[in-house]
Formats: C-alpha cells, sequence, structure tokens
C-alpha cells in the first residue's frame, strides 16, 4: 500500500493529525496550495486554543515553530449580559493557570503545523489536490485523486472540513441547520489596552467578542443575524468602528480598523457517526458548533488527539482501518462533543429569546454562577482542556 493513513484536507486539523501519527506513514491530500501571505499585519480569522491543545501542538512539534509574540495570552475572561448589570468574569489567577487561551491566527498557525509536518519522516503531501473517489475495500480502501493519481491505505480521515467529500462518499448522514446568522471578524487597534482580557456581550440575539492579540490590537467575532452582518458589512471603516464602541460600551476607547471585516454563514452540522468500514471523520467534517464559544477548532484538535492516541495504543500488528479502533476512537469523543454542541446551542437559543421571563432568569444565572467560585473553575477547567 502507498500510504498506512490517507488524510483528506490540509487544513489545521489534517496538518495536525499528520503531525501526531508517528511511525505510521502518511499522505496527506489538500486542495489548497500554500496561501499567499494576507495583506495587512493580521489574519482576520483568529482562534482561541485551550491550554490542552496548545500541550498537544507542543508534543507535535508545532507550537516552537511560532513567531515570536505571535500568539497573545488570555490572563481573563469578562462575560456581559443584555442587561447592563449582568456579568460572569474568569481569572486565570484565581484557577491557578497562567492563561486561560492563547489567540492565535489562522494563517500563522497553519505554516507552523505545515513546518512542523515537511520536518517528519513517513509524511507525504499531494498538493493541490483534490480526492475525486473512494473504494472501499475489505483490506483497504483506494482513494482516487481528481489529478489521475491514485493512493491506497488501510484507513481513510476525512478532515476536510463542513461540505466534506469523503463524509458523502462514505454514505454517513448528517444534519445541518442554518442558524441564520453571520459571524463577521476583523481586526482592530484600541485606544486603551486590553490586558490580555477577552470580552463577550450577549445581545439579545447577537453576540460580539473582542479577544486580544499583540501590541494593542484586538481580533472581533460579531455573531449577528444574516440582515444586520450585511449592514454591518457595508458599513465606512469610521462607522464601523462607532458600532463597535456602543455595541462594546467603549471599554477600550476609540477604535481604528486594520483588517476590513468579512463574514461567514454559522450553522450547526453534526454527522450521524464519525467513523465507518476503513473511514474517520475529524473536525468540521464531523461537527460544526456555533462559534460563540471559540471552540470550533479546538474540538477538532480533540478529535486528533484521541483518533492518534488509539492509533498508537493499538496492539503490535494490527490494522489502523480496524472497525474497532475507529468504533473506540467515536466512544472517546462522543461525551465531550454532545456536551458542547448541546451548550454552545443552548446559549444561543436562550440568548436569543426575547421572552422577557426567559431574559431575566438568564441574566440572573450569570450572576449566580459568577458568585459560586467552585462552579466557575469547573466551568473554566473543563474548557482549558
Amino acid at each position: 500500500m502507498d500510504a498506512d493513513v490517507v488524510i483528506a484536507g490540509g487544513g489545521l486539523v489534517g496538518a495536525s493529525l499528520a503531525c501526531a501519527l508517528d511511525g505510521l506513514r502518511v499522505a496527506v491530500v489538500d486542495p489548497a496550495a500554500p496561501p499567499p501571505v494576507p495583506e495587512g499585519p493580521f489574519d482576520s480569522r483568529v482562534y482561541a486554543l485551550s491550554p490542552g491543545n496548545v500541550g498537544f501542538l507542543q508534543r507535535i512539534g508545532a507550537w516552537d515553530r511560532l513567531p515570536a509574540n505571535a500568539a497573545a495570552p488570555v490572563h481573563a475572561m469578562d462575560v456581559r449580559g443584555d442587561d447592563g448589570r449582568s456579568r460572569l468574569e474568569f481569572d486565570a489567577w484565581d484557577t491557578g493557570v497562567s492563561e486561560l487561551a492563547w489567540i492565535v491566527e489562522e494563517r500563522v498557525l497553519l505554516a507552523a503545523l505545515r513546518a512542523a509536518q515537511e520536518g517528519r519522516p513517513g509524511v507525504a503531501r499531494y498538493s493541490p489536490a483534490r480526492c475525486a473517489a473512494i473504494e472501499i475495500g475489505a483490506d483497504g480502501v483506494e482513494v482516487r485523486l481528481d489529478g489521475g493519481g491514485r493512493l491506497e491505505a488501510q484507513l481513510l480521515v476525512g478532515a476536510d472540513g463542513a461540505g466534506s467529500f469523503v463524509r458523502g462518499e462514505a454514505g454517513i448522514a448528517v444534519t445541518e441547520r442554518p442558524y441564520g446568522h453571520s459571524g463577521v471578524v476583523a481586526n482592530f487597534s484600541c485606544e486603551r489596552a486590553h490586558g490580555n482580557v477577552a470580552r463577550q456581550w450577549f445581545q439579545e440575539g447577537a453576540v460580539l467578542a473582542l479577544l486580544p492579540m499583540s501590541g494593542n490590537h484586538v481580533s472581533m467575532v460579531w455573531s449577528l443575524p444574516a440582515d444586520r452582518a450585511d449592514e454591518v458589512l457595508a458599513l465606512s471603516p469610521q462607522a464601523l468602528c462607532s458600532a463597535v464602541e456602543q455595541a462594546s460600551g467603549g471599554v477600550l476607547g476609540a477604535l481604528s480598523v486594520v483588517t476590513a471585516p468579512q463574514a461567514f454563514p454559522l450553522r450547526r452540522i453534526a454527522a450521524a457517526s464519525m467513523v465507518r468500514e476503513r473511514v474517520a471523520l475529524v473536525g468540521d467534517a464531523a461537527h460544526v458548533v456555533h462559534p460563540l464559544a471559540g471552540q470550533g477548532v479546538n474540538l477538532g484538535f480533540g478529535d486528533v488527539r484521541a483518533l492518534s492516541d488509539v492509533l498508537a495504543q493499538r496492539e503490535p500488528g494490527r490494522d489502523v482501518g480496524d472497525r474497532l479502533l475507529l468504533r473506540r476512537f467515536e466512544r472517546s469523543r462522543a461525551e465531550a462533543i454532545l456536551a458542547m454542541d448541546a451548550t454552545v446551542h443552548g446559549l444561543f437559543t436562550l440568548f436569543g429569546t426575547g421572552n422577557g421571563v426567559l431574559r431575566r432568569l438568564r441574566n440572573a444565572g450569570m450572576e449566580c454562577v459568577d458568585r459560586v467560585g467552585v462552579l466557575k473553575n469547573m466551568l473554566i477547567r473543563h474548557a482549558m482542556q
């Protein structure tokens, strides 16, 4: 066979899996050539990485390849309700850790992962290339590429995103629900120091987050109903700054646009199964959640950690595409994915309702949690994993 594992997709999740599969022959099929460096000092897409996943990236040799000051630590979180009073605060010091999370741009993280991948023996990258067809047999899986080549392996992993070709070809059903919202992202310089605090405001159906970046900069993720998102995209830079300043209560003072806003539709996706014979799904190919908790890529890295651990712990000589192994991987991820999806979807539903009674209850709940230190620590420690 050409490889033990073929990974369809060379983004953050697929690239990290290629680095994590020690001792296996890996072929990465990536439709994207190395991306050009975006114009401007920052990438519009950033991720909040949990300490658990930062440790994983350190182990696979990617974290130390980030440029100096490319990752901004989050020392505290400040979450506000929509009544002007309710508030939920988390502090790294109180939790007994040095950071609650790290904010990293997509482009620099992907570059670090690809650099780590290139230095690993047994990893071959086919790019730009796409999977054109797959054929699953008793002894292996054959992947035909759009350029006419083919690869044979024991296991095919779909890390090819929300519209996963692998998922469709493997016959795995998927449930998809559009939220009717868009996520508007942009970067700003701010008048006042952000203090390495991640801030979030729930605003009667909208959710605004300002995440600390290097220097006096923040990255915005603003979840808005689609029509309002279109209006925000059409604003002039000055008007956009004014809108964000108003929505954030001017907490960071005057803002200046550094990276023009972009928008992407928000949806909830759940595959009926993460595995079938000789196929496994990871990342957005298996699940997509609302970004209000910033856990999408963390869930994907969690999938990679679980799958690589299961394959590393198999008996010597055991087929990596063995269905029982893959089922073990799926079971290990079921609870975490279900809990995160239910939590995020529940928060979106709760804060999207206009019911006055529920509005008062949800804001009171935030204040209650904020006063119970043990409960706060349980919540943040779970998220940090």
